[in-house]
């Protein structure tokens, strides 16, 4: 039986190590195909809810789900080896909490392999689907 080594995704650490000594590269990629086409030439990939308007024709970012862009993104999560993928929230997914209060869970996680942390385990979208990306809002 052969083993054969995978190379390993990127970091979030790893990319911050990075800020002010080396240029990132970061490209949006909506779909597997096009996540795969990409992944060994960017640090970052982007699953923005601008797919909204690219892939689906809204007018705007409002109309995409939550399913949807958890849908996305595990498309490109599961299509890439190396890049370190990041994924909107789309708007009104998350709720406003003042500053004073802790910030809520993202709806969105990526579980890590790293040994010795303990990450969240990956919620769950209205369909029940476990969410196994990065979530961020911004």
């Amino acid at each position: 039986m052969s083993t054969q080594s995978r190379p390993k995704r990127l970091s979030v650490t790893q990319i911050q190590s990075r800020k002010g000594v080396d240029k990132l590269v970061c490209l949006t990629a909506y779909t597997a195909s096009v996540a795969r086409l990409l992944d060994h030439e960017v640090d970052l990939l982007l699953v923005g809810d601008s797919l909204a308007m690219t892939v689906y024709g809204f007018d705007s970012t409002l109309p995409i789900g939550l399913d949807t862009m958890i849908a996305h993104g595990a498309a490109v999560v599961r299509s890439t080896e190396h890049a370190l993928i990041v994924v909107d929230l789309p708007f009104g997914s998350m709720p406003f909490a003042p500053p004073r209060e802790s910030s809520p869970r993202p709806a969105v996680r990526r579980s890590s392999s790293k040994a010795g942390r303990r990450w969240p385990r990956p919620s769950r979208s209205s369909s029940g689907a476990a969410c196994r990306s990065w979530g961020m809002s911004g």
